[in-house]
């Protein structure tokens, strides 16, 4: 099976590609900080984004310790838009930690997770485009974010309610 990569075919999407997939991080940083600032409510929702990430990120280096799937563009002589490093491709961190945030964010503020999930796929298909990651890494960051989020949701909830009545 081959490989079919998208970039170089149209200089006029690589620039907007690179800088999604380099910077969008940056806008859900942005983000949960206003969130931060704005209310309690806001607190929550980025206290649940941070618990969620740190849990994304410890599965991802689980992850990575037992499988290793070579990146796009060692085996198959994909260009690649953006140096990468040379590790497992599955699964994508960026796409991961986006998607974890945009779902953190979507089960509280509908509007804003919507937007984010949307910047979130974009982002996937950029980590695709400049060579570093298959759809299917992507795909599978996405389900592994959002799982995490929704689990994490739930599970502050229990613990609210837990504390609640043993408080009182």
């Amino acid at each position: 099976m081959t490989y079919k990569s998208f970039n170089r075919h149209s200089s006029l999407l690589d620039i907007p590609m690179i800088f999604i997939s380099n910077n969008v991080r940056f806008v859900f940083i942005f983000i949960l900080g206003v969130l931060w600032f704005r209310d309690h409510f806001g607190k929550k929702i980025v206290i649940n984004s941070v618990v969620s990430v740190v849990i994304t990120l410890i599965t991802n280096t689980l992850i990575k310790f037992f499988v290793y799937k070579p990146r796009p563009f060692i085996y198959n002589r994909v260009g690649i838009l953006i140096p990468s490093k040379r590790d497992s491709s599955f699964p994508s961190k960026h796409s991961l930690l986006v998607f974890t945030v945009s779902t953190s964010i979507l089960l509280y503020e509908r509007t804003l997770g919507c937007l984010l999930l949307g910047l979130s796929v974009l982002t996937g298909i950029s980590r695709v485009w400049v060579g570093h990651h298959y759809l299917s890494d992507v795909i599978g960051s996405a389900f592994i974010g959002s799982l995490t989020s929704m689990i994490v949701d739930k599970a502050s909830g229990i613990y609210k309610r837990f504390m609640y009545k043993n408080c009182y």
